[in-house]
């Protein structure tokens, strides 16, 4: 089954079953035939000009905050923490916590950090280029975001496996096995809630220049920040950032590798870094599908929506639109003249850290494609379900040892 079907003249996607891939020829079909489509988390939007103007529509909120209840899930701590965190807040709330977070993830600040990231990405790969082979997960890609993560926050670097261990299972939060992964989900929360809180205290006690420091003197200055907002934003920074930098480099990989040429250019030009960045979440993001949802009854092309109803924009589908994309395919060298993906969402809900994800990546996969050359997968490797969020949880790789 691919979770692919038809009801009359809309097609039917399955977004929650296992079996469907949001990439797939089916779902490519179902856009030629509507604009959008029917699912069981609401309608899903298949084509890139209503997809990008949704998103910036202020008739419709974020509307993650009924993931947790669409998937049966209505009480419990998981819940009290996902209401709480940025993605599920709007109006003021949202907007005073993202004033306060977006000083250390403005372009410049991250752009200070780049010759950390080159360090971290330089160390790792020089653990395994001699050998010929890689597990890119478990050897580069975890370590690297979780570092950068450690980096970001002001954590001791070397206790960046604690961090991702619960970072990977909190991440299953954005996954469509949620309701099975809750007692996974719950123990994890617990655990770096407890991590966080900690270190709330000892920057309390020692402030340093870090970002949890800066946090906690809005916090204790001028009451723009609860204690509980400090310690719920920085639990969601942790795994988010974590979880998603992970899943998309190797998914940037696994692209790239089907395109062994550009593959090769990239590592010839390596200042094609951020373009491949563009083109890779342009057409096989982590972040599958976009919620929102509408505030009041809306009219959409012929779609009517009362106020309340669940919209999906699903970003490959948009991405890849061949009415947007003359030639949807990759091609890092064209990257600029493509519209920009939605990756990274839009609208007041765009990715908070999306220079620090373009940034990191774009060090990463030059350095990778230049030290691994003629790379290609070493069998299948393990991988999410290709819808939610999606990424490799094995994803072994050979090439010629350098």
């Amino acid at each position: 089954m691919s979770g692919v079907s038809s009801r009359g003249a809309v097609p039917y996607l399955d977004l929650a079953s296992t079996a469907l891939d949001v990439t797939s020829a089916e779902v490519h079909e179902a856009r030629k035939r509507s604009w959008y489509a029917e699912t069981p988390y609401g309608h899903a939007v298949l084509r890139y000009a209503e997809a990008s103007a949704l998103l910036t529509d202020r008739r419709f909120v974020q509307g993650n905050a009924r993931w947790p209840e669409q998937n049966g899930i209505h009480d419990g701590p998981f819940l009290r923490w996902w209401q709480e965190v940025l993605l599920s807040l709007e109006g003021e709330d949202h907007a005073r916590l993202r004033r306060l977070l977006n000083p250390a993830f403005r372009r410049r600040s991250i752009q200070a950090l780049q010759p950390d990231f080159t360090r971290l990405a330089t160390e790792l790969v020089d653990g395994f280029a001699a050998r010929g082979e890689v597990e890119l997960i478990e050897e580069f890609a975890e370590p690297y975001a979780s570092r950068i993560l450690c980096l970001l926050l002001g954590l001791p670097d070397d206790e960046w496996h604690v961090v991702a261990r619960w970072a990977d299972d909190l991440g299953k939060s954005f996954g469509i096995r949620v309701k099975d992964d809750l007692p996974r989900i719950e123990a994890a929360l617990e655990g770096l809630t407890g991590y966080v809180t900690a270190v709330v205290e000892d920057r309390l006690a020692e402030p340093r220049e870090d970002l949890v420091t800066t946090l906690l003197h809005a916090q204790t200055t001028d009451g723009r920040l609860t204690r509980d907002e400090l310690v719920v934003s920085l639990v969601f920074l942790a795994f988010a950032g974590m979880e998603t930098t992970r899943n998309q480099i190797g998914l940037a990989v696994q692209t790239l590798l089907r395109h062994p040429d550009q593959w090769a250019l990239l590592a010839e030009r390596p200042e094609l870094g951020p373009a491949a960045v563009e083109e890779v979440m342009r057409v096989n993001p982590t972040v599958t599908w976009v919620t929102r949802e509408a505030v009041e009854d809306v009219d959409l092309h012929g779609l009517h929506l009362p106020a309340g109803s669940i919209v999906q924009v699903l970003s490959h589908a948009a991405g890849t639109d061949p009415s947007a994309v003359d030639d949807p395919d990759v091609d890092i060298e064209r990257a600029s003249e493509r519209p920009p993906h939605l990756g990274f969402g839009g609208g007041w809900h765009h990715c908070l850290g999306h220079f620090v994800a373009r940034t990191d990546m774009a060090v990463a996969l030059p350095l990778l494609a230049r030290r691994m050359p003629d790379a290609r997968p070493d069998g299948p490797g393990e991988w999410l379900p290709v819808s939610g969020n999606t990424g490799a949880l094995r994803f072994p790789v050979v090439f010629r040892p350098t």
